[in-house]
């Protein structure tokens, strides 16, 4: 049944569950959902703004300070409290700077917690965060192994994701410690005695598998050391994540949001069994798609992870080894045309382009040809 974001945004409100897990493939509206849900949850914030769609950002409204929050998220908009200053005329080395927010005021400035947080960033980097005296920005040093270290690096989009994410994991385990204490009178602050709910949206970009285990271990942890009343909603693109958390937070509601023909979309309940098979799910999308001609961009993206799973699975070294051979018995005309149409674009309007049909022709072959040789189960 297809439903609206606001719909599965108040399906998710009215659950008696302490956590919920949601998958979703990128593009299905995960971002979009957990804006509407904290509309939903709290009607204060105008989830139109986008000046409010990060994690404190609220709290700058002098007339909104004074409110206690009922929620507490993660998403990209988390990442707008962090900008780069890159002074190229003064020479002065690349700065991650600070906005003003109550956010990295409280868990920096009061609660002191930036050792914490720069020895939790080390454990997936070599990479050191060194806070001003102020908190209002960063530079990041590296040491090189002679007793030098280089100083003003300008890390990579994926190193500052899991720098922030780190920021706002020093904040949820202060938060839930907090609320642990039964007696709201006896807590150290009332600044957490209304919130009801937390959303995490895939803080596991750029993480290679060990340490996206880790943080999925981690996480599940601390959620389970939660002895409030607070709920946690957790969406993610990742197929590792799920499932890892399906295995580590067993009580748990499952659930895949799936984007539908008409841009609506369904919160579809998962089997709290097992995780689901993500391969045999891709291959299901991608018969799906040829038996209905409606092919595109992104299923080469499906076909390329299907075959690396199936090759890490049989113990090939490469992928392509899977791939039919051509007349001259090499697979580099398969191989090419995967590598060029899965590749990621900048521009999300490639990503539903229309394909050419000899390129259909090529997948639906694919697809016939993995499931009769690999010898896949209907």
């Amino acid at each position: 049944m297809s439903q609206t974001l606001t719909d599965i945004a108040q399906t998710l409100k009215d659950s008696q569950k302490k956590v919920q897990l949601i998958y979703a493939f990128n593009g299905s509206g995960k971002t979009r959902l957990s804006r509407e849900f904290v509309q939903v949850v709290d009607t204060k914030i105008d989830s139109t703004d986008s000046t409010q769609d990060y994690v404190d950002s609220d709290y700058l409204a002098e007339d909104y300070i004074k409110e206690k929050r009922k929620i507490l998220y993660y998403n990209a908009f988390t990442e707008d409290l962090f900008y780069w200053d890159n002074d190229i005329n003064e020479d002065l080395e690349p700065r991650l700077k600070i906005q003003n927010n109550r956010f990295t005021d409280w868990i920096l400035r009061q609660q002191g917690q930036d050792q914490n947080i720069v020895e939790n960033f080390q454990r997936h980097s070599s990479i050191t965060p060194i806070f001003d005296s102020s908190f209002s920005q960063v530079t990041f040093s590296l040491a090189r192994g002679d007793d030098e270290n280089l100083d003003g690096l300008k890390i990579s989009k994926g190193e500052e994701s899991r720098f922030i994410w780190t920021i706002f994991y020093a904040l949820l385990e202060q938060v839930i410690e907090i609320l642990n204490v039964a007696e709201s009178a006896e807590r150290e602050t009332d600044e957490f005695n209304k919130l009801e709910y937390v959303f995490v949206d895939d803080p596991v970009s750029s993480l290679d598998d060990n340490h996206l285990i880790e943080l999925a271990v981690n996480l599940a942890s601390l959620i389970k050391s939660s002895k409030s009343d607070l709920k946690f909603i957790i969406t993610t693109h990742n197929p590792l994540f799920y499932n890892v958390l399906h295995n580590e937070l067993r009580q748990a509601e499952f659930y895949r949001l799936n984007k539908k023909e008409d841009g609506l979309l369904q919160l579809e309940k998962q089997n709290d069994d097992s995780p689901f098979s993500y391969h045999l799910f891709l291959l299901s999308e991608l018969q799906k798609a040829v038996e209905s001609g409606e092919i595109r961009k992104y299923h080469f993206n499906f076909m390329r992870n299907i075959l690396e799973k199936t090759a890490t699975f049989l113990g090939y070294k490469k992928w392509s080894d899977l791939l039919p051979k051509t007349e001259d018995d090499t697979t580099d005309a398969y191989k090419t045309r995967i590598l060029n149409i899965s590749s990621h674009s900048k521009h999300a309007g490639e990503e539903i382009a229309p394909l050419h049909d000899d390129d259909k022709r090529v997948l639906r072959y694919l697809v016939e040809y993995v499931v009769n040789t690999y010898s896949y189960q209907p």
